[in-house]
């Protein structure tokens, strides 16, 4: 890729995070769940995190017109305890904005792994593939946890119901 093909999909990549931070952050601004709250405060601020990543290596391209060798951040886990507890099982249901929220959630995050994931195929350079394999990478962890979440849902609410046939 040239670097104005690069800039276009740091912008792009961009715009996904800022999306994604409006959308976490909207989130848990309007649950009334406080666990619900702080999952969303932290992906939201983890959104923030990229966005300014992406921004100083988007200026770092404008200025070497090349992906410089990067110093990418360690990916914390900062969703260790963060599981899906009793207590927010109960405040959620199937049909709770909550519920809504994490599968839309697991939508953006898909979108989010596949697009770096193009990224990273269509790279020139390494620095290139590497920014984009760790952004995909990333954004996985963030999905493994919605997923993690929706399914913990989903179990809870077809116990609750008696839905399973056993």
């Amino acid at each position: 890729m040239d670097t104005s093909k690069s800039l276009e999909i740091l912008k792009m990549a961009i715009l996904m995070e800022r999306k994604g931070h409006a959308f976490y952050n909207q989130v848990a601004k309007t649950t009334q769940s406080q666990d619900i709250k702080t999952v969303f405060e932290t992906m939201a601020k983890e959104e923030i995190m990229h966005e300014k990543f992406l921004s100083d290596t988007f200026k770092a391209i404008q200025k070497e017109n090349k992906i410089v060798a990067l110093s990418l951040p360690k990916q914390e886990d900062a969703f260790s305890g963060l599981i899906l507890t009793e207590k927010i099982k109960k405040e959620i249901n199937a049909a709770s904005y909550e519920a809504a929220a994490i599968s839309a959630a697991i939508d953006m995050e898909s979108n989010a792994i596949k697009v770096y994931a193009e990224f990273a195929q269509k790279a020139n350079s390494k620095e290139e593939k590497e920014l984009f394999e760790w952004l995909s990478n990333w954004e996985r962890s963030h999905h493994q946890i919605l997923i993690e979440m929706d399914k913990e849902l989903k179990e809870a609410i077809w116990y609750d119901n008696q839905f399973w046939p056993f």
